[in-house]
């Protein structure tokens, strides 16, 4: 099955990291290998992946997930293009997940609505693979995902809400903070936080998250 086509952003060519290899070099080449390290839009065939590694992040720590699976086959099948999966070997590691918002500030309703041809990314959701965490992949992952969006035409700033001991990490990765959350899940408060997509794009940085 051929991959989905990307745009022609140069962020989401296919990425391929060159790992060492152990094995002596042999004349018998495999003929279907899969890429060390790739980045692609998501797609409704990767939403069981998603879930799972969504669902083993989110209800252990808070009991909640962003999103069901069924939103996540449906935000999948509306903007496949406002997301973005990290796969090593094949294997989905990260994502992450966004749709289109048409006001100032994030509403209960932008939870579950996709709203086309808007200059506002709302970021749902962005999860590790329990085995991949803690080796910086959530803030690679993010970097190139704004990056991304900021070649989508239109596109004018991301949106998303957060618990308080993750501002930091957003704070970090260049988002502001626009106060409290109108949005809340269960017991769950968040901040909202705002990321602007204008102007050229920067340089990658390191990050030690």
């Amino acid at each position: 099955m051929t991959q989905p086509q990307l745009c022609g952003s140069p962020f989401l060519k296919p990425f391929f990291l060159k790992t060492p290899v152990s094995r002596p070099y042999t004349n018998r080449q495999r003929r279907h290998t899969l890429p060390a390290s790739e980045f692609r839009n998501l797609t409704p065939q990767d939403a069981v992946s998603v879930f799972e590694i969504e669902r083993e992040a989110f209800v252990s720590v808070s009991g909640e997930c962003p999103l069901t699976l069924d939103e996540v086959l449906h935000f999948l099948g509306q903007c496949p293009e406002l997301s973005l999966g990290w796969f090593e070997e094949g294997q989905l590691v990260a994502f992450i997940i966004g749709s289109g918002w048409d006001k100032e500030r994030l509403a209960q309703e932008a939870l579950t609505k996709h709203v086309p041809d808007t200059p506002t990314v709302h970021i749902h959701v962005l999860s590790v693979h329990r085995q991949c965490r803690q080796q910086g992949k959530g803030s690679i992952l993010l970097w190139r995902y704004l990056q991304y969006l900021r070649c989508l035409p239109g596109l004018r700033r991301a949106l998303l809400v957060c618990e308080e001991f993750l501002v930091p990490f957003y704070l970090k990765a260049g988002f502001k903070e626009k106060g409290p959350s109108a949005i809340s899940v269960g017991e769950l408060l968040f901040m909202e936080m705002e990321y602007p997509l204008g102007g050229a794009v920067f340089e990658r940085r390191n990050s030690g998250c």
